[in-house]
């Protein structure tokens, strides 16, 4: 109770740890997973009971937003990544993933494109549907990036259960998916043509992927959950197998050996990895200069070690600081405004949207 009523005091102020101050935009969220700005003072996030908001950092007014898909909402499932089309400003679209039960009745990871028009979505189409059936909802990836190209990435988690065939190229547990915003495939995709394979794969061999980036040069930076241990960063490229379950550097939560092996032939290390787990669940990379010392570094949200990794690459080496942990939660998302302020997303059913003030 006394923590409790710490944080009730603390809702509304700016507060001050270490070099950071905060402030708490909004509270109560009910399990907020994604969001994205509008505008310097709009937000649109999502919440996986299946809700699609729209904020206002000023005032804090909230309006929810009609017509929203059905959801699964169960386990690690429900309404999850919300991207904007890169040219919302004229067609307002927008890209939706969320979990759902498919014809069999069994869980699958849905992406749907949308229109935002008059606070409610109009002309939804469903672009992609994983084939990668579940009994339940977890590891689903989730996570979504444009390429320089328009084309959309989407990252397939494993399924928990279903690790082996992160391995195999005729499913989508364990992939990255590049598709056209239509949600057919590109041409130039690495699979086509490729007997056995689904055409839309892009990358493979990935566990649970909950941070998805492409910088202004174009590079791809996937970060993805390990089991017990075994966190990691990757470069993504097309075609390449990143190794889970055959390589890595986590065990089982049982205590159990998943793999002997570390590397093999043929499949890409990480560009790190965290042992004992972090559970990274976002990233950006960020280039604005309203926080110098954060410049050029990417910056990783943290469930379980309740921080905000600051990673900067020099040659074949890493730097790493732990950032935000004074807040003491697990951080879910973090995004930066179009000014470059800062602001992160905490976890659960009792969540904040809390915005990063400049020193």
């Amino acid at each position: 109770m006394r923590f409790n009523s710490f944080v009730c005091i603390l809702l509304f102020s700016s507060y001050s740890f270490s070099n950071y101050q905060y402030e708490t935009i909004l509270d109560d969220l009910n399990d907020a997973w994604s969001f994205v700005f509008l505008s310097e003072d709009k937000i649109l996030y999502t919440e996986m009971p299946g809700n699609l908001k729209i904020a206002s950092v000023k005032d804090k007014s909230i309006t929810s937003i009609a017509n929203v898909p059905n959801v699964q909402y169960v386990s690690q499932g429900g309404l999850s990544e919300v991207i904007l089309d890169p040219n919302f400003k004229n067609n307002n679209k927008i890209y939706l993933t969320y979990s759902s039960k498919d014809k069999n009745g069994k869980s699958t990871l849905f992406l749907m494109s949308a229109e935002l028009s008059q606070n409610a979505l109009v002309n939804k189409k469903i672009i992609f549907q994983a084939l990668a059936p579940r009994r339940t909802a977890v590891h689903l990836g989730a996570k979504l990036a444009f390429l320089n190209d328009g084309t959309l990435l989407l990252t397939s988690g494993d399924g928990f259960d279903h690790r082996e065939k992160a391995q195999r190229l005729d499913n989508h547990f364990g992939k990255i998916i590049r598709i056209n915003t239509d949600g057919s495939v590109p041409k130039d995709n690495p699979f086509v043509g490729v007997e056995g394979a689904l055409e839309d794969i892009y990358s493979f061999g990935h566990r649970n992927m909950q941070g998805l980036i492409v910088t202004s040069s174009g590079q791809i930076y996937e970060h993805e959950h390990g089991p017990k241990g075994g966190d990691e960063i990757n470069i993504i490229s097309p075609s390449l197998n990143y190794g889970w379950p055959a390589i890595t550097y986590g065990i089982d939560y049982s205590g159990a050996v998943i793999s002997p092996f570390t590397e093999k032939d043929g499949m890409e290390q990480p560009l790190l990895h965290w042992t004992p787990s972090i559970a990274p669940s976002d990233m950006i990379f960020y280039e604005n200069d309203v926080y110098p010392e954060l410049q050029n570094s990417f910056l990783v949200t943290a469930l379980v070690s309740k921080d905000v990794k600051k990673v900067t690459f020099i040659n074949d080496t890493n730097i790493q600081e732990s950032i935000f942990s004074d807040l003491g939660e697990r951080l879910r998302n973090i995004q930066n405004s179009p000014s470059g302020i800062i602001y992160l997303l905490t976890d659960g059913p009792s969540g904040k949207l809390v915005k990063v003030l400049p020193n």
